[in-house]
This record gives structure tokens, C-alpha cells and sequence, in this order.
């Protein structure tokens, strides 16, 4: 067995970038109405600045369908890269709503707008954590580097060495997961923080290539995303070894030979009742999701235990 960092949950309920189905993506705004609803995991990404400062945003340049400059007009176009702006530089963007017209905005309808939403510091973001009420909460943190694409953001080693010295400025060793698609990212983690479990991210098209997954070939395991996964984690891992698969391509075979071989299984990002239900049914470690508020509706009907949320105990 896999020992970890911290106690294993029975059903990890994550909300995919705060639960940008309910609130605007990866902002201060959504993680606090993900930890008032009742969740297990607050989902994030992180990138570079400038100046070096960690802060949380899945795109690695300014998104154009919800990102408004200093005067309030949208951008026209994708915007500077986040490891071309300082802090400062950062801060004057709104990413409070989203663009309505847009089909990103058309597929995320029921989000709520919070106007002066800044991109956040992962610093902020441990500070209000700790603020919090629900000692238990955690994150679970993706580094957005690309390896196809090697200029867009800061080198793996050096944003993996930037957020576990963040992590450990703050004192969150135990709190967090760090996962990503890119494995060389979680090769360092195990270096040089081996108690913090990892996730290895995985699509089709990245299981295919092995510059995302740290020089290794699917192809010399067998074809098994599982048994590739738990090559790259090593022979006697000190933490918890997560597989987070893309939901539609996996299989409940895929989902037991994971468990056999001691690895934990959490899907991305699953938005759909019966999608929920057949995972669960499956026997899956945790859902990652959009909406926390369907997925704990599904939990509840299967009478399963719920996160504690200071609006869920109203």
C-alpha cells in the first residue's frame, strides 16, 4: 500500500478551478463559495510571473472571453503571457465574468458574475484557506507548462521549485496535491518533496507523446495508461500516486487495475448527472468537476458522506 501524506479520503469531491460552472474560474470569489458549499478539494492551476511571483491561472496568456483591461473593455485578442507581466502589471485586469457572447461564456450560463476579480496569488489564496473554518480542506494544484510549447511559461523545474517554496512559506505540506500533465513537473516533486502526493494528469493525446510523460512510452507498458502511470511514480513511492484521467475515455477495467497496482483514480472533469453516478458506481478515489453542487445532489442520493461547507450545514 501507497502511504500518504495525509489521511486518504473516501470520496474526494474537487471543484474544478474553485467550480467555474457556479463562479468565476480559479478567482479568490470561487474558492470561497466552493469551501461555503461543502467541498474536499479546491482544484486550481498555477503560473509565473515577471517578477517570479506564483499565481493561479489555467491560461498561460490572457484569456480574451474573460479578461477586461483597466478601462473595462474586453480584450480584443488573446492577451500577454503570464510570465510577460509583473504582479502589478497582472493585477489591472478584471476576471470577474464572463464575455456572454463568447461560447465559452454560453457554456458556463449559470456562472455568476464578481466583478473586480484580479488573478490571485497563491499566497492569497493559502491565507484565506487557513481563514477558514474547515480544517480539511485541501488543494490540489497543476502546474500549466507545456512541453510542446517550452517558450509560453517558465521551465518545469523552475515553476515546480516556486510553488513548493510557496507551499512552504505557507506551511501547507499537508494540504496539498500537486498534479500535471506534464511529468517532469511531478519528477521533481518527488525529488525534492516526496510526502506531497502527485497526480499524473492524462489525456489521449498526451499518453501518446511522451514529452508529456517525462520520457516514457505507453507503448512499453503494455498499452496501460495505469501501469505507465505507476512507472513514472517509482517503485516505493512515500505519498499518495494519483491517475486523473480525461472521464471519456475511461474504463471500470482501467479503473480496477489502477487500485491493483495501488494507485488512487480521479477523473476530469465530470459534469454530467449520469456520468457522476457511473464513476461512483465504478469506484472511483474522487470526481473533479465544474459543478460541486450536482455532484454533491448525486452523493447525497447514494448516501454518501458530504463535505462539510458553511452553507451546506444551513
Amino acid at each position: 500500500m501507497l502511504l500518504c501524506a495525509t489521511p486518504a479520503l473516501a470520496f474526494d469531491l474537487q471543484a474544478h478551478r474553485g467550480g467555474r460552472g457556479l463562479a468565476p474560474e480559479n478567482t479568490l470569489a470561487a474558492f470561497a463559495q466552493a469551501a461555503s458549499l461543502g467541498v474536499d478539494t479546491l482544484e486550481l492551476d498555477i503560473g509565473l510571473t515577471a517578477d517570479g511571483v506564483v499565481v493561479i491561472s489555467h491560461d498561460t496568456s490572457l484569456n480574451p472571453d474573460h479578461t477586461r483591461d483597466a478601462q473595462g473593455q474586453w480584450l480584443a485578442a488573446k492577451g500577454p503571457s503570464i510570465r510577460s507581466l509583473t504582479l502589478a502589471q497582472l493585477q489591472r485586469y478584471d476576471v470577474g465574468r464572463l464575455r456572454p457572447e463568447s461560447d465559452y461564456g454560453k457554456q458556463f450560463a449559470q456562472q455568476k458574475p464578481v466583478d473586480g476579480q484580479r488573478i490571485p496569488t497563491l499566497a492569497s489564496l493559502f491565507d484565506q484557506v487557513r481563514a477558514l473554518p474547515e480544517a480539511r480542506l485541501r488543494m490540489n494544484i497543476e502546474t500549466k507548462v507545456d512541453p510542446t510549447q517550452p517558450d509560453e511559461t517558465a521551465a518545469p523545474d523552475a515553476m515546480t521549485d516556486a510553488l513548493l517554496a510557496e507551499i512552504e512559506r505557507a506551511g501547507m505540506a499537508g494540504r496539498v496535491t500537486i498534479q500535471s500533465f506534464d511529468w517532469r513537473t511531478l519528477a521533481r516533486v518527488a525529488q525534492r518533496a516526496p510526502d506531497i502526493p502527485r497526480a499524473y494528469l492524462s489525456s489521449p493525446r498526451t499518453l501518446a507523446d511522451s514529452r508529456w510523460t517525462a520520457g516514457l512510452e505507453l507503448a512499453s507498458h503494455g498499452g496501460s495508461a495505469p501501469q505507465l502511470v505507476k512507472a513514472a511514480a517509482g517503485a516505493s513511492p512515500k505519498a499518495a500516486v494519483i491517475w486523473s484521467p480525461s472521464f471519456g475515455q475511461l474504463t471500470q477495467a482501467q479503473v480496477q487495475e489502477a487500485h491493483k497496482l495501488g494507485l488512487q483514480v480521479l477523473p476530469w472533469t465530470v459534469n454530467g448527472r449520469a456520468d457522476m453516478a457511473r464513476l461512483i458506481d465504478w469506484g472511483v478515489d474522487g470526481v473533479i468537476t465544474d459543478y460541486p453542487n450536482l455532484l454533491r445532489d448525486v452523493m447525497r442520493e447514494r448516501g454518501m458522506p458530504l463535505p462539510a461547507g458553511s452553507e451546506a450545514a444551513r
